[in-house]
């Protein structure tokens, strides 16, 4: 069967999410979230979610009317209704028919997790993500292999990445240095990031091998 890639992305205080606007004006964090639509009204969605605080709001001041309906101890679930098609982080990924199997957020730091059929269909979500929210992050990617044993699955660690080589790579990237045909060379890649050539390759190289020693399980 085909090999996909499960992606967690982080999104600080999306302006045009519901969920983690509450969540940021609680000070708490959301556990779950799901969503319905009504055949009599296909163009609204129905969202509810749990969110765990210390305090509620008497109101929110998120752009929609939440509605207490059900309380757990100390979390309580909202209800609210938005018009499909709001352009949300969610319909974001899910425009390229990737569901988003799990949301969560911290404060205002909204979490999305959901599953690409491979490299390209990834880069596409993420590279449309990066368009709309400048403080994306990406936090981890699983890859499965042919096998499906979890003890083959590939962990991406960005953070063994010094700033210098994200930079140099996501600049690289965004210039479209990766591309075939290539959009921009070396150069002026290099001029771009205010480095000379020979730097720029030897953070590159750098960035690579620690990239492809995670995605080989290179010992």
């Amino acid at each position: 069967m085909a090999s996909g890639i499960r992606a967690e992305v982080k999104i600080d205080d999306p302006s045009d999410c519901v969920v983690a606007q509450a969540s940021a004006e609680a000070g708490g964090r959301v556990l779950s979230v799901s969503k319905s639509t009504s055949p009599s009204a296909p163009e609204r969605v129905t969202e509810e979610f749990m969110l765990e605080a210390e305090r509620y709001p008497d109101a929110f001041d998120v752009g929609a009317d939440l509605s207490a309906i059900f309380s757990y101890g100390s979390s309580a679930v909202y209800r609210f209704e938005r018009e499909l098609g709001c352009g949300c982080p969610c319909e974001c990924i899910e425009e390229h028919d990737c569901p988003v199997v799990d949301v969560r957020t911290q404060g205002a730091s909204l979490y999305l997790t959901f599953h690409a059929p491979d490299m390209h269909g990834l880069q596409a979500v993420i590279g449309e993500l990066r368009d709309r929210y400048a403080n994306l992050d990406v936090q981890r990617l699983l890859q499965s292999q042919q096998d499906h044993d979890e003890r083959n699955l590939v962990f991406v660690d960005r953070s063994t990445l010094t700033a210098r080589q994200r930079e140099v790579l996501e600049t690289a990237h965004r210039m479209g240095y990766f591309e075939h045909p290539k959009q921009a060379n070396a150069g002026e890649v290099a001029d771009e990031l205010d480095i000379t050539g020979t730097t720029f390759t030897e953070h590159l190289a750098a960035a690579q091998t620690k990239l492809l020693d995670a995605i080989l399980d290179h010992e």
